[in-house]
């Protein structure tokens, strides 16, 4: 039994069916990355998996430490263990960085304001941020900054490692976190992402860039095309999908000629 099972996962929306039986088994201290074209249905599995009320669940589970994710409101599965790193991350004006962080720390360790054993305390979280800061290449000044109020792309996807680094999830889920940044970005991204790697955590990084996976080794591939995983593989598929795209599985012309390059 592996540590995160999906298991014939298919979802809606607005009627429509999106995913048509995704089945993927991921276990901490693996990374797989999920490749497909434009509206394959790779935004639509990180939203499903987080629990966004727009993405309705017609049959399917996902298992986590016994537990079927699909049962448990969103902030259940964060507590849990699961994290979403956002392709569109949501502007939050009027709240800082610092203070969010802290919140959403104290939140995750069960401080109820009342026992403040369980608070994170000022040190342990400067202790915390430092060294993801650092590597992230973001200053002091981030943290007062409110939420993505007035952030580039670039540092709207780093504060979403940033946060990940902080609440170090068990499983973390990157929704094209690759697009919109230049190949600095990329690389300060991808330093981060792989000093979180190790046996507590597994990622799985949704994307059609293969440069991400070139400073992130992905210890296996999966092909979303048509709402379904058409092949499986290790990080050689990535080579080839950018050799030969996805014509092999292409019903139309369109699909044939997808660019790997854009963000769907």
């Amino acid at each position: 039994m592996a540590d995160f099972e999906i298991r014939d996962l298919r979802v809606s929306v607005e009627g429509r069916e999106i995913l048509k039986g995704v089945s993927l088994d991921l276990n901490r201290g693996e990374v797989h990355a999920v490749m497909g074209p434009n509206g394959s249905g790779k935004s639509t599995l990180s939203y499903a998996l987080m629990g966004h009320p727009s993405y309705q669940v017609t049959a399917g589970q996902v298992w986590l430490k016994g537990q079927d994710l699909l049962q448990l409101a969103p902030d259940e599965r964060a507590r849990l263990g699961v994290y979403l790193a956002f392709q569109y991350p949501t502007v939050v004006p009027g709240v800082s960085m610092r203070n969010f962080l802290r919140t959403a720390l104290n939140w995750k360790r069960g401080y109820d304001g009342k026992d403040r054993s369980k608070a994170v305390s000022p040190r342990e979280f400067q202790s915390l941020l430092t060294g993801p800061m650092q590597q992230l290449r973001m200053d002091s000044t981030f943290l007062s900054r409110y939420v993505n109020d007035g952030f580039s792309g670039g540092e709207k996807k780093r504060a979403e490692i940033l946060q990940m680094a902080a609440l170090k999830p068990e499983i973390a889920i990157l929704d094209e976190t690759d697009s919109g940044l230049d190949i600095d970005s990329i690389r300060y991204v991808s330093e981060t992402i792989n000093g979180m790697r190790g046996p507590d955590l597994g990622v799985l990084i949704i994307t059609h860039y293969t440069r991400i996976l070139q400073f992130i080794k992905p210890d296996y591939v999966h092909v979303l095309v048509n709402g379904q995983i058409v092949r499986s593989g290790g990080p050689e598929v990535a080579d080839e999908l950018e050799r030969t795209g996805y014509s092999e599985w292409a019903d139309e012309p369109a699909l044939a000629g997808a660019d790997l390059g854009e963000v769907s």
